[in-house]
């Protein structure tokens, strides 16, 4: 699987789905693959109904994370075959997914599917709607950093709020190198990429696309829409 990169001159190695967009930040990754691309189609179909949202959802997550892993460090393990004894690899990072509640949980159980040893901790943060803030009101975070790489989970990276918000929490937790933070979003937006770049330019980040703008409202456009109500069938669509 092949993901999207820029140079150091913010040029686009490969084209993208928004080429007009402009590149904000030699951190991000845009998945070109066209199984990513084909279930992107379906997620924003305003026609998909909960159910379905929710399977392409899992189903995306799985493709990114894959994508987004693809770093990862192995160590060599001593296996046996059917027919001799030979040495293997087996991953080397403990991994700590880190959903942003509600939409995130969503990602959690794909992530699970790739990495089932990693460790799952929950952060609770909304969005002020008169400021677009975000406000936290939940934290499962164990009492220390014992991790290699921290992924968060997000299927939206809009104002960038959230996200920053959220890396920021992780830092002071204890997650600052050697310990990785990586994000993952389904889909952002150049103001949310702009701002979690300018605060934190040491994490990456992984999305299926590259959206064109923010609306007077913060939502993505063409985005989505709300993820957390279309996975869960609350509110409406817009």
């Amino acid at each position: 699987m092949r993901s999207l990169c820029y140079d150091a001159a913010h040029v686009p190695l490969v084209p993208t789905s928004s080429p007009e967009v402009p590149v904000p930040s030699p951190n991000l990754h845009v998945s070109q693959h066209p199984a990513v691309l084909h279930k992107l189609g379906i997620l924003r179909d305003v026609t998909t109904e909960p159910k379905k949202f929710r399977e392409v959802v899992r189903e995306l997550s799985w493709l990114l994370g894959y994508e987004a892993l693809a770093d990862a460090r192995v160590r060599p393990k001593v296996i046996r075959t059917p027919i001799e004894e030979m040495e293997a690899a087996e991953l080397g990072e403990r991994i700590g997914l880190v959903p942003i509640l509600r939409a995130g949980l969503g990602m959690v159980d794909a992530m699970l599917e790739l990495f089932p040893e990693a460790q799952v901790w929950h952060l609770g943060l909304f969005r002020d709607e008169r400021t677009l803030r975000p406000v936290e009101y939940y934290n499962k975070l164990p009492d220390s950093a014992a991790v290699d790489l921290c992924l968060i989970l997000d299927p939206m990276l809009a104002t960038g709020g959230s996200a920053t918000a959220a890396i920021e929490v992780l830092k002071r937790w204890g997650a600052v190198n050697p310990v990785r933070i990586k994000l993952l979003n389904l889909i952002a937006a150049p103001e949310g990429v702009e701002a979690v770049t300018a605060a934190h330019p040491d994490v990456e980040i992984h999305c299926a696309a590259l959206d064109r703008q923010l609306n007077e409202k913060g939502y993505i456009m063409p985005g989505l829409g709300d993820a957390g109500d279309r996975q869960f069938g609350t509110g409406r669509s817009e």
